[in-house]
């Protein structure tokens, strides 16, 4: 079976520094930022350059965003995935249910004869929003089975083999026949970093640019808010031999030690 792949990525902040607010609170300020792809995407694009190379095909990857996700879309191609779709907008955040109805529209456009791809690969949830909706919305617009917090996979004989830690320990191991849509999560596998040849011949690719329609019915946007800080504390316990005792009393306390 030769499987045909698509990875759903998002272009979000790289959140390492201070997060900064616009003056309207509409947006986050972006000007001293660098962006990225959410981490649980990462995951997903490497997981499909690993699908392909063990068992053949072919993977593309897509993202909804401004021109300038052009660059995360390259930097999925540096590593092994063949070709690239933009769904360009005006740099707006697109809700849940916009978003997953342009990617089912760029997905039913983009297959051979109206073909669903074999294996519809998304991150667990993006690293800005936090939201798990698209993933779901669009294997239920397009009647797939859906699988979410995958950190495991395999493709075999026409099915995709999930596994999920389950709570308390252990995991949770389901069948699903492609095609399919699945959510992983960080730590399905080590992404591997672009080389400089791979971003070399990613540059030279061309990059299907789509102009989507927006579809009203989602959730409308009041305002973003940062959380308040917590300001911490430090005690010093003594110094020297002398702050044994203090010691030994809070590792006592906090449990760490018995009396």
């Amino acid at each position: 079976m030769t499987l045909n792949i698509v990875v759903c990525i998002k272009r979000v902040p790289a959140t390492g520094g201070t997060i900064v607010l616009t003056a309207d609170q509409q947006e986050i300020e972006t000007r001293y930022l660098g962006f990225t792809i959410s981490p649980h995407e990462e995951c997903a694009v490497e997981e499909a350059v690993r699908i392909v190379e063990s068992q053949g095909g072919s993977a593309a990857v897509l993202t909804l965003g401004p021109a300038a996700a052009e660059e995360q879309l390259r930097d999925a191609m540096a590593i092994g995935i063949e070709r690239a779709i933009l769904l360009e907008t005006d740099g707006a955040d697109w809700d849940p249910v916009a978003t997953a109805a342009a990617i089912v529209d760029a997905i039913r456009a983009d297959g051979a004869a109206g073909q669903t791809p074999d294996l519809l690969l998304f991150g667990n949830e993006a690293a800005d929003t936090g939201d798990y909706q698209v993933p779901v919305r669009v294997a239920a617009a397009l009647d797939l089975p859906c699988v979410n917090g995958v950190k495991g996979l395999e493709i075999r004989d026409g099915h995709a083999i999930a596994r999920r830690e389950a709570a308390g320990g252990g995991w949770e191991v389901y069948e699903v026949s492609l095609p399919a849509v699945i959510a992983v999560k960080e730590g399905i596998n080590l992404p591997r970093y672009p080389s400089v040849p791979g971003r070399l011949r990613a540059r030279k690719k061309e990059i299907q640019r789509v102009l989507p329609e927006r579809q009203p019915g989602g959730s409308t946007k009041l305002r973003l808010r940062l959380p308040e800080e917590r300001g911490t504390t430090a005690e010093v316990l003594g110094t020297g031999p002398e702050a044994a005792p203090a010691v030994v009393e809070m590792f006592q306390r906090i449990g760490v030690v018995s009396r």
